[in-house]
């Protein structure tokens, strides 16, 4: 009868030296798939170092650095596997003195500001992501907490006026009006006043011309003479006055470029709103126009629910 050799089993040292030989293959793996994304901007302040020591720390696989712009080289000399993000207009401006270049995230720049650095163009390889509220969302915040109106009142200037063809388009499923006057002179409240007769809540743009620290008495006084609420532009506006504002803070902008670093540069879009956001609401305003208590956290799931139905 034939008998056929035992196996030995694996000393100690096999099996020591099997699992170096799989966590080395896992390290390579790992490594292989690593990105390398680098941050730059003018300051190099605490608040930048927190933000990048933030996105590291969700994403401990890729290398997460900031080097400040002075320190950069021309954007044709980084390596095209670089993922870059740029934290300030400065930093635009320098990523467009060169057509060449890694894959470019544009974090938090408004529409104005594109506007005016790029027309109505979009540079290759850029991935601009909007800092303004998205209009639409700011005319569904206005339906839910006023939904007796009907006339939106916006005040806009020769920058803020390739909005208005936007705005309008998102008013009409929701079956308001929206109404306009220019205001090119800040000192001179006619357009202000004209507006306020033949509105029934005043809507801010995100025009910094329009709306600052110089502007917001006579806008918020005015508005409450005539008991109209005032919807936007940002969550800033709202400490000063203005009834209610949708906003994305710093731990939606991480969560939004944590989900876009996952895809390939290539399946970026061109422009992107941050599907991320808060609202914001000023209680004693809310007060003093008579309307409830506002409860942010769900009026924000309610907007969000509404932008994920087809």
């Amino acid at each position: 009868m034939l008998h056929c050799p035992s196996r030995k089993a694996p000393t100690f040292g096999h099996l020591l030296a099997l699992l170096c030989l799989v966590f080395s293959g896992w390290l390579t793996s790992l490594s292989a798939h690593a990105a390398d994304i680098l941050l730059t901007g003018v300051e190099d302040s605490p608040g930048v170092q927190t933000f990048t020591q933030a996105l590291r720390e969700l994403r401990p696989a890729d290398s997460v650095r900031f080097e400040p712009l002075a320190d950069m080289p021309a954007p044709g000399k980084l390596s095209g596997d670089i993922r870059l993000i740029l934290l300030d207009l400065p930093s635009l401006d320098w990523r467009l003195q060169d057509a060449q270049g890694p894959a470019t995230l544009v974090l938090r720049i408004s529409r104005l500001q594109a506007r005016q650095r790029l027309g109505d163009s979009l540079p290759p390889r850029l991935c601009l992501l909007w800092s303004d509220p998205p209009l639409s969302r700011q005319l569904r915040l206005t339906r839910i907490l006023l939904p007796q109106v009907k006339r939106v009142g916006v005040l806009y200037d020769g920058h803020s006026e390739f909005l208005l063809k936007e705005l309008r388009q998102a008013a009409l499923p929701l079956g308001l009006e929206v109404v306009t006057e220019r205001w090119d002179n800040i000192h001179d409240s006619r357009p202000l006043q004209t507006l306020l007769k033949n509105s029934d809540v005043l809507l801010g743009l995100d025009d910094p011309d329009l709306y600052n620290p110089k502007t917001a008495k006579n806008l918020l006084l005015s508005s409450y003479a005539r008991q109209l609420a005032l919807i936007g532009p940002n969550a800033g506006f709202v400490k000063a006055g203005s009834l209610a504002s949708t906003y994305s803070d710093q731990s939606d902008w991480l969560a939004i470029l944590d989900d876009l670093l996952d895809e390939p540069p290539a399946k970026w879009p061109r422009t992107h709103y941050p599907s991320r956001f808060k609202v914001s609401s000023n209680a004693q305003v809310a007060r003093s126009l008579g309307i409830e208590q506002i409860k942010e956290a769900s009026v924000a799931a309610l907007l969000a629910e509404g932008e994920r139905r087809p």
